[in-house]
């Protein structure tokens, strides 16, 4: 017979979980070694006799590949392999996320100004960037395509010759990627209705996702054949299904185990050295490690997708939406990546948190000779926003109407139907968000000189160069709202895999974590360990490395991670728990009634009653014997968008996030500073207040780099780049990042783990417009284009 279970003598146990557990903001276990450099990123791994790689790439957009001679570089001390097309091992030579268009290394011609061509590993990383330089390469350039109307043109050059996915009937040229109308009421009638129609054309500049650290990883080869990849990526599992059929290797003998990655933001979802390491290390027998350089970094990935986005509203008198045309065409360059994915976003978020029932809208995704465009957080509705919002402003202006009111007037909430038809059935606080931010305390306007001193210069615009001191500099205000969905969309199968095991170590019992996801700075190791303490009611947690030795986790973007991987840990808590029970029910039944009519549950190390009354001690119910489960976890289901029409339940849930930027202009020679950059936004439930903050902070910071500086720039004529590097490619410092007063809602969704809603991406919507807004405020200039440049403020450029 088992022993009696212990109690403690009080026989009850206070509090609601565990130490640690969900709403607390536990600090990060990695925090404090990544701010004092202390933490293993993927460009610090090391292995005994192991080669450097690198990866030669075109000097050309658009180029006929005549010949490639290697010889000199094979020739050359110290290089151990020599990589083209030719020797690549298997028929499969294209990968990518969605359209497997994208070849390992150029074959017959090159595509994009730094598509990789050929790759060399080396002893030591100098000799391998010399011998690239060995390479001799005949191109024959091609004309390029660089933007729609040189897509689309009467006999314009394909970008990809053969398209099996091109059907003329939904996808006028082959050129587009992907083309997604949405199509519901009659916006001609609507607008034969309205008092006011404003119309306006937005430009969005290029932006880099600019990680700090860059592409790296380690390929080692193994004796069973295969190989044992650590790599700084989003998607193991991704990776995993598109390196493997490249290596002619079942997807088993391809391990791949995450390393310290140094930032993502979308740039790390498509493969960048991952094949060519691997390629390598078969090659030579020897482990290969890859780390991109800054210049290299900005060729190796996809940038967000440039856009070109023409709207019209109408507007009743007293500022009700009529209906809503527009037409959203984005740059994708030249490889499909995730731009139908981002089409689709664009499309369905096109209108924003706003009611509007007659609406025309078609986006669309072009291949083109520029850099490849894909993931970046915020995926199409940031584009979106930027537009809808100074729209928003242009109508508020031709209606005599305080901006604020009117984005209130029709602002959705719970029940509202998007241009879909989805109804939106979860809080949909978008008024309340407008109304916190409108209320918050302006900071006070800066005294330049004031009793004789001068004003602090890091203060003013321009900051430390000292160009001004306060002469010229005006004030503005501006506004902004936007929507984005969380999770994958259209019909996706989107779902998550935790493994988790409960046992007892040293005579406590400890929760093991196990899944695939890429914790890339989101804090979701944080999360998942706070989820085990609350659903297992313990308090030493371990979370194991991320590999593929469990099931998938789904990717690391679409602020999904929280809600899907940490509902699968959920989950599979909530299973073992149950286990755990069962066996105590079992065991110790017998000792007390309540194991079969109370509810229990796990608090503290011990199993309590719902009344708080403890039956056994944790360890005594586990024993010797672990519980050890791995299960998935799904979102409910969603619909591919209809192709004609655009209606379908598409999204699983919605974020909302709103913002007031204060700007100051030196309005003489063009420079901004932005003094306050206020947001509102309803997380659902903060699992980790710390943490959501930071997001929110960070997300922001994205959106204002965007809006004044961020821009990579792409030559028309040449279709190469011509800043890439952080020289010439600015983000935000510490200096330009100004205060971000954060209001947090939690309003939940029900249908959501724990009622949460992803963060992640919603702030970084709304805080580009309104930066934007305010700079109009205080300038009174029409400007249609990020970044906002000196020369667009001072009557100089051609957004002035």
């Amino acid at each position: 017979m088992p022993q009696q279970p212990r109690v403690t003598p009080a026989g009850l146990v206070q509090g609601t979980g565990a130490e640690g557990g969900i709403g607390a903001s536990t600090l990060r276990p990695d925090g404090t070694l990544k701010v004092t450099g202390e933490f293993a990123y993927a460009s610090d791994m090391w292995h005994e006799d192991m080669l450097w790689g690198h990866t030669l790439r075109s000097t050309v957009a658009h180029a006929e590949i005549r010949s490639i001679d290697t010889s000199e570089a094979l020739a050359t001390p110290g290089v151990y392999a020599v990589l083209t097309y030719d020797d690549l091992p298997t028929e499969v030579t294209h990968y990518g996320l969605e359209i497997q268009d994208t070849p390992v290394l150029a074959h017959g011609k090159v595509r994009h100004h730094g598509e990789p061509v050929a790759l060399i590993a080396a002893d030591h990383p100098e000799t391998a960037r010399r011998a690239a330089a060995k390479i001799r390469i005949d191109y024959a350039e091609l004309p390029l395509v660089t933007d729609e109307a040189s897509a689309t043109a009467p006999g314009a050059p394909l970008v990809h010759e053969h398209r099996d996915d091109y059907h003329s009937g939904h996808v006028p040229h082959p050129n587009i990627v992907h083309r997604q109308p949405i199509r519901r009421g009659d916006a001609d009638a609507a607008a034969a209705r309205a008092d006011v129609i404003v119309s306006g054309e937005y430009f969005f500049g290029m932006q880099d996702q600019a990680f700090l650290g860059p592409e790296s990883g380690l390929a080692v080869p193994a004796e069973d054949g295969g190989v044992d990849l650590y790599v700084a990526t989003q998607w193991l599992h991704s990776d995993l299904r598109q390196i493997a059929p490249v290596l002619g290797l079942p997807p088993e003998k391809v391990r791949m185990t995450l390393s310290g990655v140094g930032g993502a933001f979308g740039g790390r979802e498509d493969l960048s050295m991952q094949i060519h390491g691997c390629l390598l290390a078969l090659r030579t027998g020897k482990p290969v490690k890859i780390v991109y350089n800054r210049f290299e970094s900005f060729f190796g990935h996809v940038h967000r997708h440039p856009a070109r986005l023409w709207y019209e509203h109408g507007a009743t008198r007293d500022g009700r939406l009529t209906h809503l045309r527009c037409r959203i065409v984005l740059d994708g360059g030249a490889y499909a990546s995730a731009s139908p994915a981002v089409v689709g976003n664009a499309a369905s978020l096109s209108v924003g948190p706003y009611v509007v029932d007659d609406v025309d809208i078609e986006a669309l995704a072009l291949y083109s000779n520029n850099p490849p465009c894909g993931a970046m957080r915020g995926f199409g509705a940031v584009q979106a926003c930027f537009a809808y919002e100074a729209q928003m402003d242009k109508v508020a202006a031709a209606l005599g109407m305080d901006p604020v009111e009117l984005r209130q007037r029709n602002a959705m909430s719970q029940g509202a139907v998007m241009p879909t038809g989805q109804r939106v059935d979860s809080p949909a606080p978008v008024a309340e968000l407008l109304r916190r931010v409108k209320a918050r305390p302006l900071p006070p306007e800066r005294q330049w000189e004031s009793a004789g001193e001068a004003a602090d210069v890091r203060a003013l615009p321009g900051g430390l160069s000292n160009t001004t001191h306060g002469e010229g500099v005006v004030r503005g205000v501006g506004y902004a709202v936007g929507i984005k969905n969380v999770g994958f969309s259209e019909g996706f199968d989107d779902y998550s895999t935790a493994r988790v095991r409960l046992e007892v170590v040293g005579g406590e019992a400890v929760a093991v974590v196990h899944t695939a996801m890429a914790e890339v700075g989101q804090g979701g190791i944080t999360v998942h360990a706070q989820i085990a303490r609350t659903e297992l009611g313990v308090s030493q947690v371990t979370i194991s490395p991320a590999d593929t030795r469990v099931g998938s986790a789904g990717s690391t973007s679409a602020s999904r991670q929280t809600y899907m991987t940490g509902g699968a840990v959920k989950n599979t808590c909530e299973h073992v728990r149950e286990r755990v029970l069962e066996r105590g029910r079992r065991a110790f039944g017998t000792y007390h009634p309540a194991w079969a009519t109370a509810e229990l549950l796990l608090e503290g190390g011990k199993v309590v009653t719902d009344a708080g009354e403890v039956l056994a001690d944790l360890v005594d119910v586990l024993g010797d014997e672990a519980v050890d489960l791995e299960l998935e976890f799904r979102h409910r289901p969603t619909e591919a968008f209809d192709l004609r029409t655009g209606q379908g339940d598409g999204h699983v849930q919605y974020s909302f996030a709103a913002h007031r930027a204060v700007v100051e202009v030196d309005t003489e020679l063009g420079l901004v500073k932005v003094v306050e950059l206020a947001c509102a936004q309803d997380v659902g439930k903060a699992l980790n207040p710390l943490s959501v903050v930071g997001q929110i902070q960070g997300g922001t910071t994205q959106g204002l780099g965007v809006a004044v500086m961020e821009e990579i720039v792409v030559d028309p004529k040449t279709a190469r780049v011509r800043n890439p590097s952080f020289t010439d490619y600015l983000i935000p410092t510490i200096l330009d990042t100004p205060t971000i007063p954060v209001d947090v809602l939690e309003l939940a969704d029900d249908h959501a783990p724990y009622g949460l809603r992803g963060i992640g991406e919603a702030p970084t919507l709304s805080s580009t417009p309104a930066v934007l807004a305010a700079i109009r405020e205080a300038t009174g200039l029409a400007l249609d284009r990020t970044p906002v440049r000196p020369e667009h403020l001072t009557g100089t450029g051609p957004a002035a």
